[in-house]
């Protein structure tokens, strides 16, 4: 099992307005360096459902609703 990869949100959108653009796969894959095909289909799938929250979440963490670090800060505003 590899590494972990964590890409930034800029990688993330560029990828994915490519892709709306209709460059290939292969092509954004070798453009932006990403490593697996199956990261930007979801990357996409997360994009048509609106869960652009989930871009921004770091690699091994999707939080639920009201547990991101989001939460946390807003509680620490109320202290």
């Amino acid at each position: 099992m590899g590494t972990r990869v964590s890409y930034p949100v800029e990688v993330k959108m560029k990828a994915i307005e490519m892709r709306l653009a209709g460059v290939p796969v292969k092509e954004v894959m070798e453009t932006l360096q990403i490593r697996n095909r199956t990261q930007l289909k979801t990357w996409m799938r997360w994009y048509k459902n609106g869960e652009m929250k989930r871009l921004e979440q770091p690699v091994g963490k999707q939080y639920t609703y009201g547990k991101g670090p989001h939460s946390q800060d807003a509680f620490a505003k109320l202290e």
